[in-house]
C-alpha cells in the first residue's frame, strides 16, 4: 500500500507540472502572436524626428523574426538585434525622407564584423550627401565604436568618457597541454600548411606559416581601419598610427586634444544640439524615432515583374536543414534551386557570411550554384568572413564582391580524430575489447591510436578533397590549379589581397552586388526577394528552447570562458572532412 500511495503521488506529480508547462506554453504563444502582430505595424515618423541609432545592438544578416524576445523565457533574454538589410535600406529611405532631420548615433560597443561595420559608415557616409547631419555621442568608444562615429559631422564624448584607441592585436587559445594533461591525444590529418584550425589541440604556440597569415589578416584589417578613419576626419594615416602606437589618447581631454573628437559633452548639452538641429524650442520635448522601428516601414523596392533574389547563406555548414544561423545544405540549396526554377527571377546574388565547415554540405550547394549559373546570372557578396567552405559555396559565381576587411581564402581541409585511450584507460581504469569483421572494419575508432594504414587511407580522402576543392575554384575562377594551389593550402586572405590574386573580382558593397548582378541580367526595373524564408519563429523556440536553455546557464556559469568551452565542443563535434576557417582570432 505504501508504494501504491507513492507511486500516485508521482503520477499527480508529474501530471500538474505537465499541466503546468502546457499553460506556460500556451500563454507564450498567445503573447507572441499579440506581440507579433504588434510587431508588424508600420510606424508613422513625426516632422522634424531624429533618426536615433543604435549600433551596439547585433547586426545580422537578416532582421531576426522573434516576438517572444519580450517575454520571460529563460534563453531569450539575448538581444534579437537588426538585419545588415533592413539597417542599409533604413539609412537609404532617411536619406530623401523629409520627416528625418539628422541622425543621432549611438555606439560604444558595436556587435558586428568589420566587412559589416565598412557596410554601415559607407551608407552613413551616402547619408551625409542630403546635407543632413549625423551626431555621434558616447560615454565609452571602442575601437569599433570609433570606427563607426568617425563618418559623423561631429563626434562627441563624455567628459569622464573615454575613447580606445590603441591598435589591433589577435590572441589565440592553445589547448595541448590542458588535453595532455587529461590523457587526449588529437590525431591531426590536413592539407595545407596553413590549415591552422588544428593548431591549438597540438601545439602550444603559432606555427610560423600560422603567425605569418595572422600577421597579414591583422595588418591588413587595421590598414582598412586607419585609412577609413583617416579619410572621415581629414586626418593623415601616419598620424592615426603614431597616436595609437604611443597610446596617446589617455585622458577624454587628449581625444580632443589629438582632433578625434569634436568635444566633451554630456548627455543634456547633446539633446539640446539635437533640438536646435530638429527645429525644436527649449520647452519642446523631441521627436525621435529609432532604427528598429523606423525599419518597419521599409517596403520591397521596385515593383517590377523581373526579380533578383538574394540568398542569405549565414553560418557554420553543415548538412541538413540548418536554421538562420547556421547553412544546411538542404535548405539553401532548396532555396538556389527554387530561384534557378523561377523564370521572374533574373538574376541571383548569394549572400555569403561562413568561416566554413563541412566539405561534402559545401560541395551540395556549390553544385546548385553552377547550376543556376548556366540558366542566370549568379554573384557572389562576401561580407564579414567567406573562408574556406564559405569560399567554396561562391567560388563558381560570375563575379564575387568583397569588402576591403572581408576574411576570405582559406582553401584546404582537415580532419581531427580524438584518442581517449590514455584518459579512459590510464586516468579512469575504462578498457575496451570487442570483434571485427575487417581489419578497417573500426576505422576512425577514438579509443585506440590510429593505425598507419588507417592514416594512409584517411590522407588519401583528403587529398581527394583538397584537390575537387582547388579544381573547383580553378574552373570558377578561370585559372589553373597549380595557381590555385599555389595562393591555396589553407592561406587566409583579406579582401584587398583576395582582389589582386584573383580570389575575388571587385571591393563592393552588398548593394554593388546586387545592382551588378541586375546589369549582368540587362534589367534596370526589378525587386529584391529574399531567400530562404526566415524560420518561422514559433518552430524556432519549440525547436531550439531547450538549447537555448543550456546555452543561457552554461553562458551564466563559465562567463568569459565560454568562448573556449564553445571552441572544444566545436572540434569534439566535427564529423566527417572539414573545410573550415583555420583559426578563430579575436580582434581587441
Amino acid at each position: 500500500m505504501k508504494d501504491f500511495f507513492k507511486y500516485l503521488f508521482a503520477s499527480m506529480l508529474g501530471f500538474f507540472l505537465s499541466v503546468v508547462i502546457i499553460f506556460i506554453i500556451v500563454i507564450v504563444i498567445i503573447f507572441g502572436a499579440i506581440s507579433s502582430l504588434d510587431d508588424d505595424k508600420s510606424v508613422t515618423v513625426s516632422n522634424n524626428s531624429i533618426l536615433f541609432l543604435n549600433l551596439d545592438q547585433p547586426i545580422t544578416e537578416r532582421t531576426p523574426k522573434n516576438p517572444f524576445g519580450n517575454l520571460p523565457i529563460v534563453g531569450s533574454a539575448e538581444k534579437d538585434g537588426i538585419g545588415l538589410n533592413d539597417l542599409l535600406k533604413s539609412i537609404k529611405k532617411a536619406k530623401t525622407d523629409d520627416n528625418i532631420k539628422c541622425i543621432y548615433l549611438n555606439v560604444s560597443s558595436p556587435n558586428a564584423g568589420f566587412a559589416t561595420m565598412r557596410e554601415v559608415r559607407n551608407a552613413l557616409i551616402d547619408f551625409k550627401k542630403s546635407h543632413k547631419k549625423i551626431i555621434s555621442y558616447s560615454e565609452v568608444y571602442t575601437q569599433g565604436a570609433y570606427y563607426l562615429a568617425s563618418v559623423a559631422d561631429k563626434i562627441y564624448l563624455n567628459p569622464e568618457g573615454a575613447l580606445e584607441f590603441k591598435g589591433f592585436s589577435s590572441e589565440l587559445t592553445f589547448f595541448k597541454g590542458t588535453l595532455e594533461k587529461a590523457g587526449v591525444e588529437m590525431q591531426v590529418i590536413r592539407v595545407g600548411n596553413y590549415k591552422s584550425a588544428v593548431e591549438p589541440f597540438i601545439l602550444d604556440k603559432m606555427s610560423d606559416y600560422n603567425r605569418q597569415q595572422v600577421t597579414a589578416y591583422v595588418g591588413g584589417l587595421y590598414n582598412t581601419f586607419l585609412t577609413d578613419i583617416a579619410k572621415s576626419r581629414n586626418m593623415e594615416r601616419d598620424s592615426l598610427f603614431s597616436i595609437a602606437d604611443q597610446y596617446k589618447i589617455q585622458q577624454p581631454q587628449d581625444a580632443l586634444n589629438y582632433k578625434m573628437i569634436d568635444g566633451l559633452k554630456y548627455k543634456d548639452q547633446i539633446l539640446e544640439e539635437l533640438k536646435g538641429i530638429s527645429g525644436r524650442t527649449k520647452g519642446e520635448n523631441i521627436r525621435s524615432v529609432a532604427i528598429n522601428d523606423y525599419a518597419k516601414n521599409n517596403s520591397d523596392a521596385g515593383s517590377s515583374k523581373n526579380k533578383v533574389a538574394v540568398i542569405y547563406a549565414n553560418g557554420e555548414i553543415s548538412g541538413g536543414e540548418g536554421n538562420d544561423n547556421q547553412i544546411g545544405s538542404e535548405r539553401i540549396s532548396r532555396a538556389i534551386r527554387k530561384a534557378r526554377l523561377d523564370d521572374d527571377i533574373k538574376a541571383v546574388v548569394i549572400r555569403v557570411n561562413s568561416p566554413g565547415g563541412s566539405a561534402l554540405a559545401s560541395d551540395v550547394i556549390w553544385r546548385e550554384i553552377v547550376l543556376t549559373k548556366k540558366e542566370k546570372p549568379v554573384i557572389a557578396s562576401f561580407g564579414d568572413v567567406a573562408a574556406s567552405g564559405g569560399y567554396y559555396i561562391g567560388c563558381a559565381a560570375d563575379s564575387i564582391f568583397v569588402q576591403p576587411n572581408t576574411i576570405t581564402g582559406s582553401i584546404g581541409v582537415f580532419g581531427i580524430i580524438p584518442n581517449f585511450q590514455n584518459l579512459m584507460t590510464n586516468k579512469l581504469g575504462i578498457t575496451f575489447d570487442g570483434v571485427k569483421t575487417g581489419q578497417y572494419a573500426d576505422i576512425m575508432a577514438t579509443n585506440r591510436p590510429m593505425t598507419a594504414g588507417e592514416r594512409f587511407i584517411i590522407q588519401n580522402e583528403l587529398n581527394r578533397v583538397y584537390s575537387g576543392f582547388v579544381s573547383r575554384v580553378a574552373d570558377g575562377r578561370k585559372k589553373s590549379k597549380a595557381y590555385i594551389d599555389s595562393i591555396g593550402g589553407g592561406h587566409v586572405w583579406i579582401g584587398t589581397d583576395a582582389v589582386q590574386i584573383g580570389l575575388a573580382d571587385r571591393i563592393g558593397s552588398f548593394n554593388d552586388a546586387i545592382n551588378a548582378a541586375a546589369k549582368k541580367a540587362k534589367i534596370k526595373d526589378f525587386k529584391v526577394v529574399e531567400y530562404p524564408d526566415v524560420i518561422d519563429p514559433l518552430k524556432s523556440l519549440m525547436d531550439e528552447s531547450t538549447d537555448k536553455i543550456k546555452t543561457y546557464y552554461t553562458k551564466q556559469e563559465l562567463g568569459d570562458h565560454y568562448m573556449l568551452y564553445q571552441q572544444m565542443k566545436k572540434v569534439m563535434a566535427s564529423s566527417g572532412i572539414q573545410a573550415r576557417m583555420p583559426f578563430e582570432a579575436v580582434i581587441r
